[in-house]
C-alpha cells in the first residue's frame, strides 16, 4: 500500500530540465500534484507518472517503469492563452473503460487503444489523450484520469482478470426478431446473430473497397435474449471517433482497441472493438445509438460545406 500511495498520489519528483518553468506550469503541478519537465525548445511542459504500484513482467521478464511503463501528459501552451495537451495513460484492464469515462466527463478526447508489448502479466493497456482549452481546465482532466485509476487501484490491488457479470446460458438462443427492428436483417448462426454495416474508402491503387474487404461496422450477439454479449467493431472516420466513443460508453459497452486498420485510405478510416453485457434489446439499441452519431455527425459535415459553398459564391458575386 505504501508504494501504491507513492505512485498514484503523484507526489514522485521528477527531474526538472535547466529551464524553469512558467507560472502556468506551476499551477498544473499544484492541481495534478505531480511535478514536471519544462522542453523551452517546443515550450512544453511534461509530467510523468512511471506505473510501479503494480508488478509487471514481460516475457518472463520483470519490467521497470523506465522501460516503457510510464504515463506522461505533455502540455504546449499558445499565444490566446488556451493549451492543448497529448498524452500516454498506461492502465491495466480494469482501469481502461472508468479511465476513459473519466477523460471523457472531464472534456478531453481519447484518441488510441492499444497493447505494446507480447506475454505481459498482467495485461498492459495505453490509452493515448488529447484536449484543449485553458491549462486549468485539462490539468484537473489529467487529475480526474490519475484518481479514478487510483480509485480503482485502492479497492483491489491486483488488476481484475474479467468484466464480471452473469455467465452466459451454455447454449445460445438470440431470437432475431429482438434485434433486427433496431438494427435491420443480418444473419443467424446456432443461435446467434451477426448485424455488418459497410462503407467505402478508396486505396492508393485507384481501388474501392467496402464492405466484404473489411470496411465495415458490425455487432454480433450471443447468450439469450435476457442474458447476452455484443462484440464488434465500428468504422468511423476522425471525426466521429470521439462522439461513438461516448455513445459506447454511456451505454455501459466496454471500449477494447482503438486502432487504424489500412494506411493511405482515403477517406481516413478509424477501428474501434468493443465489449458488453446486458439484454440482448439494450445491447442492440446501445449499438445504434452510437450509429446514429454518425449520422448526425455526417449531418452537420454537410452543413458546414454547404455554408461555406454559399460564403464563396456571394464572395464571387
Amino acid at each position: 500500500m505504501k508504494i501504491f500511495l507513492t505512485s498514484l498520489l503523484f507526489y514522485i519528483p521528477i527531474a526538472i530540465a535547466n529551464e524553469q518553468p512558467l507560472p502556468e506550469n506551476a499551477k498544473i503541478e499544484t492541481i495534478i500534484g505531480l511535478k514536471g519537465t519544462f522542453f523551452k525548445d517546443e515550450n512544453t511542459f511534461k509530467v510523468s507518472s512511471p506505473r510501479n504500484d503494480v508488478p509487471v513482467s514481460v516475457d518472463g521478464i520483470k519490467l521497470p517503469p523506465f522501460m516503457g511503463l510510464t504515463s506522461w501528459v505533455a502540455f504546449n501552451s499558445k499565444e490566446s492563452a488556451q493549451s492543448m495537451i497529448m498524452g500516454d495513460l498506461v492502465l491495466f484492464e480494469d482501469e481502461v473503460n472508468p479511465v476513459m469515462s473519466a477523460a471523457f466527463d472531464a472534456g478531453i478526447d481519447v484518441t488510441a487503444l492499444h497493447n505494446h508489448f507480447f506475454y505481459d502479466n498482467p495485461k498492459v493497456y495505453f490509452m493515448h489523450i488529447a484536449g484543449e482549452g485553458s491549462a486549468e481546465k485539462l490539468a484537473k482532466a489529467v487529475r480526474a484520469c490519475f484518481d479514478k485509476v487510483k480509485e480503482i487501484r485502492s479497492a483491489k490491488k491486483t488488476p481484475a482478470t474479467s468484466f464480471g457479470g452473469k455467465k452466459l446460458p451454455a447454449k445460445n438462443s438470440i431470437t432475431p426478431n429482438v434485434i433486427e427492428p433496431i438494427l435491420g436483417a443480418g444473419e443467424a448462426k446456432d443461435g446467434m446473430y451477426k448485424i455488418v454495416i459497410g462503407r467505402t474508402v478508396s486505396m492508393e491503387c485507384g481501388c474501392k473497397v467496402g464492405k466484404n474487404m473489411g470496411v465495415n461496422t458490425w455487432a454480433a450477439f450471443m447468450g439469450s435474449d435476457d442474458n447476452a454479449l455484443v462484440d464488434g467493431d465500428f468504422a468511423v472516420l476522425e471525426n466521429e471517433l470521439q462522439g461513438v466513443l461516448k455513445s459506447l460508453r454511456s451505454s455501459g459497452i466496454n471500449i477494447v482497441a482503438i486502432h487504424q486498420h489500412m494506411t493511405n485510405e482515403k477517406p481516413r478510416m478509424l477501428f474501434l472493438h468493443y465489449w458488453g453485457k446486458d439484454t440482448a434489446q439494450n445491447l442492440a439499441m446501445a449499438v445504434k445509438k452510437a450509429l446514429d452519431t454518425q449520422k448526425l455527425k455526417a449531418e452537420e459535415v454537410h452543413v458546414k460545406k454547404k455554408e461555406i459553398q454559399v460564403k464563396k459564391q456571394k464572395a464571387q458575386a
